[in-house]
Formats: C-alpha cells, sequence, structure tokens
C-alpha cells in the first residue's frame, strides 16, 4: 500500500512543497528512504522507529521504502520525522488517510515528543503556495508559522496527540496569530554620550540617508559606544521589512516561541577574526552569513583593518546591489543583504596618530601601510567618513545629558518622509538612490557646482564618490527640511570625505 503525506523543504531561505511517498512491501525488513536525503532526513529511521513504538503502535516488519519527491533535491535535517512517521502508519492502516490539505513538519524524539525546527515560516509560507490550509508544527514553533496570513496553525506537542486529533476523538485547538506587540527601545541611548557633537551629527545624516559610515579615532573615543547606539535612531522596519528579517533568521535558527519575529532592526558585529565565508555566508549547502543577518539593518566592523582583506573585499558586491549570490555545486542561491555597513577605526597601528597627548610614535609611513589595509574601492563605498577625536576631560565630566534618541529619531523620521515622498512613496533612502534619482533629486546651484568641483579635483574623487556626496547633501537638505540643495549641505557632505586623501585618488 502507498501513503501520501504533504510536507515542505528549504533551498536557501525560500521554502518549497516536499510529498513524502510511503510504500509497504513484502520480502526481508528494511527501511529506505530516497529523493536525495542527507545523512539526518537518514537518520529518521531510528528515530522513527523508536517512536512509533513508544507510542503504543506497531512498527511493520516489512520492506519500508520512503521516497522524498521531487527526487532531484538534496533534502536535509531531521523535519520530515513526523511526515514519514504517518506516512508509516498510514499505510499500515493504524491510523486513517492523512488530510491532503495539510502539511506536516517536525523532528520527533525517541519518546514521541516533537522538537522544534528551523526554517519553519518559510516553509508554511510554501505550504500556503501549494494550496494547502493547515500546517502542523511543533508546539515550539507554532507562533513563527503562525505569521503566516491564510494558514491554520496545528501546535504539536506529541504523536500520541496528532494521532488523537487526526482520528478526531481529541481534537488540537489551533494556534491564535502572533501579533508582535510595540517594543519600547530603551536599551542604549544617545542621552548616555558626553560630548561627540561632531560623531552624533554624522550619525543623525548616516541614519536620516541609510548611508555607510566610517568611524576613525584614538582608543576610547567612543566608536564603538556610538556606532551601537545608531539603532536606536533608525526608523522601525516596516511589515515587509520585518517579514524579510524573519524569513532569514528562521533558516538559520535564530528564532525562539518567545521572540518569533524580528521586529527590531539587526545589528551584527562580527568579531574581526571572521572568514571570508562567515561574512558573506556559504558552505556544502549555502546558508545566510553576517551581511544577510545584518539585512534591513546595521553591519559593525570594529577595528576594521584587523578583518581579513579577502573578507572585507566580498562586501563590495552586496554593497552596491543590495543581495549577494552564492555558487556552489549543490546549486545557485541569492541572499538578500541591504544593509547600512558602519565601520570603526584607530588612526594607526598604536591607535594614538593625532591624540594631543603625543603617545604616537608611528612614522607617516607607517600610518600610511596601516590606512593602506582598507583597499580604495571598499572606502569608496562608504558615504562617510568621521574622526572621533578624544573627548576634552570638561565634557566628559560633564553632567549635562545630551539629546535623547527620541529626540533624533524624530527628525530622522521627518527627513526619510521626505524622501519617500519625492520618490512617490517608495521606501528607498537616499542612500539607495538609483542613478538617474541622484542626477533628478539632487540639483545644484552656481555656488554648490564650484564648491563640488574643487573638491572633485583636490581629493581625486572618483565618480562612485561624486554620486554619494550628492546623496549625503540630499539627506542634508531633507534633515534641513529645504527642498534644494544649498552650497552648506554641499560643504557639509564633503567634509565627510576627509579619508580619500589618504589614497590619492
Amino acid at each position: 500500500m502507498i501513503s501520501r503525506v504533504c510536507s515542505a523543504g528549504l533551498f536557501g531561505i525560500r521554502g518549497y512543497e516536499v510529498e513524502v511517498e510511503c510504500f509497504l512491501s513484502g520480502g526481508l525488513p528494511s527501511f529506505d528512504i530516497v529523493g536525495l536525503p542527507d545523512a539526518a532526513v537518514k537518520e529518521s529511521r531510528e528515530r522513527v522507529r523508536a517512536a512509533a513504538k513508544s507510542c503504543g503502535f506497531d512498527f511493520p516488519q516489512r520492506r519500508i521504502t520512503i521516497n522524498l519527491a521531487p527526487a532531484d533535491t538534496r533534502k536535509e535535517g531531521p523535519i520530515y520525522d513526523l511526515p514519514i512517521l504517518l506516512g508509516i502508519l498510514a499505510a499500515s492502516g493504524q491510523i486513517g488517510i492523512v488530510p491532503d490539505n495539510a502539511a506536516f513538519l517536525g523532528e520527533i524524539s525517541l519518546s514521541g515528543e516533537l522538537r522544534g525546527v528551523s526554517g519553519v515560516f518559510p516553509m508554511a509560507l510554501a505550504a500556503r503556495r501549494a494550496g494547502k490550509t493547515c500546517v502542523f508544527v511543533p508546539f515550539e514553533n507554532a507562533p513563527e508559522a503562525s505569521l503566516v496570513e491564510g494558514l491554520t496553525v496545528i501546535p504539536v506537542s506529541n504523536v500520541s496527540e496528532l494521532e488523537g486529533h487526526l482520528s478526531g476523538r481529541l481534537p488540537i485547538p489551533p494556534a491564535e496569530r502572533f501579533i508582535a506587540a510595540d517594543n519600547a527601545r530603551g536599551g542604549q541611548d544617545f542621552s548616555d554620550v558626553r560630548g561627540q557633537g561632531n560623531v552624533k551629527r554624522a550619525l543623525e545624516i548616516a541614519a536620516a540617508g541609510g548611508h555607510n559610515i566610517l568611524l576613525a579615532g584614538p582608543p576610547g573615543a567612543g566608536k564603538s559606544m556610538l556606532a551601537k547606539r545608531l539603532v536606536s535612531i533608525l526608523p522601525d522596519m516596516s511589515g515587509d521589512e520585518a517579514l524579510q528579517c524573519t524569513e532569514i533568521y528562521s533558516v538559520v535558527g535564530m528564532l525562539s516561541r518567545a521572540e518569533p519575529m524580528v521586529t527590531r532592526r539587526p545589528f551584527r558585529a562580527p568579531h574581526h577574526t571572521i572568514s571570508a565565508v562567515g561574512l558573506s555566508g556559504g558552505g556544502g549547502i549555502p546558508r545566510p552569513g553576517e551581511i544577510s543577518l545584518a539585512h534591513n539593518g546595521v553591519l559593525f566592523l570594529d577595528e576594521l583593518p584587523e578583518f581579513d582583506k579577502s573578507a572585507l573585499e566580498i562586501l563590495r558586491q552586496p554593497m552596491e546591489d543590495g543581495e549577494i549570490t552564492l555558487s556552489r555545486v549543490s546549486g545557485s542561491m541569492t541572499y538578500p543583504a541591504s544593509f547600512m555597513l558602519v565601520c570603526a577605526m584607530n588612526p594607526c597601528r598604536c591607535g594614538w596618530y593625532g591624540h594631543p597627548s603625543g603617545k604616537c610614535r608611528c612614522s607617516q609611513a607607517s600610518v600610511e601601510s596601516y590606512m593602506s589595509r582598507i583597499s580604495g574601492p571598499l572606502l569608496d563605498r562608504i558615504d562617510m567618513h568621521v574622526e572621533v577625536p578624544a573627548v576634552p576631560y570638561s565634557e566628559l565630566r560633564g553632567r549635562d545629558k545630551g539629546e535623547s534618541s527620541d529626540e533624533i529619531l524624530a527628525r530622522v523620521n521627518k527627513a526619510r518622509a521626505r524622501s519617500y515622498q519625492r520618490t512617490g512613496g517608495l521606501p528607498t533612502p537616499n542612500a539607495k538612490l538609483s542613478r538617474e534619482m541622484t542626477v533628478g533629486f539632487c540639483e545644484l546651484d552656481s555656488g554648490g557646482e564650484a564648491l563640488l568641483k574643487s573638491a572633485f579635483d583636490r581629493l581625486g574623487l572618483t565618480a562612485r564618490s561624486h554620486d554619494r556626496i550628492l546623496r549625503v547633501s540630499r539627506t542634508i537638505a531633507d534633515l534641513d527640511g529645504a527642498d534644494n540643495i544649498s552650497s552648506s549641505h554641499i560643504a557639509e557632505a564633503i567634509q565627510y570625505r576627509s579619508l580619500d586623501k589618504y589614497f590619492g585618488r
């Protein structure tokens, strides 16, 4: 007898429908799984056998063949434990026909308990696309699956409970749809920062326009502290942005029952020892890397020159395109990677170059050598370069608090609203404007034109850095509530290209 149970699988961060077919036949007892299963799927045989016996079912002593269709796509993980067990029980007549309008996902313990699995959200989306109206998932994953509209989610704790539901004896109540609460920002606030008014201003501009920014200064100047507070002044994510992030975090197993949805903009800060694969994503079956985990949020690289150069160069293409394509033997996968790059670095190897104490003993050649560990093409893609000076004692000991993150956020939201209105309602921050939009929205008067030409020749700017200066100046004008870019806006934007002089471009 053949039975069929619907399930789902993952290819990258996109789910797809999987049909689990079970065939029982005569002959010596055996248990084979076909359809390109990985090691975890093959080990389902032992988990399913033990779980069936633990729950009081008779495990058929026959030749069992399980086929996971489509057979030409690799299947991985323990998510097929539940549909495999149901297929065997249905084929052996121990339960009724499994409903074909439902999909089943879940890992089974040896005692028949269901354990949570990764990737439930994109797989639930795949089930809905396939026309399913119901999905059975482990109790732990129910809030995550409930994010998919138009899908009834049945939370299952163990196999015996599921059998009672399918037989109609003890129906399981469907899970309520998860609704994200309004998260109070709290945590790290800009009001805690003493001094550094110029850096706060630069971070406000970066947040308003979604610009990449580099902070350079001596140790203890507050570079990391300021960078970590940037997320507190970024606009809230839209519903679509939150679901995009949730899909990525679901695949890598970074969601929980308590927090089944990403509601705040991500802030990722990998250590400088991270490999190129860890940053970009990859592996035998490619998984999202840090740049994808930072999608719609911030990627913070502290001690930028200490990162492996090959890892840093990987950032160049995603910073332009907002996505990264990984090609492996198993296939080619494209992951979203639209992030704000925030970097921090010391100005030299010892860190004290330019400090009033005069501690630095590095030669000019050594300073330039240290700076050259950041390639010109990568630096060219960073919109703003900000020098972070040491904080004077008087400001450090001052008791007056600066502006709070909420006050800064109010201005950022107004600037974003102006930019979105200008693009016809499209949620496109100024940093992501196309070449055509940049030309159309960043017209200069004669004074601004002369100032930009002078900077272009003096700093040896590229066409890319020219456009980035225009976009930054457009953001500065938006913060000022100005419709047109003035020479003062251009002048402020140019001062945020202070590191171009080290590269002689």
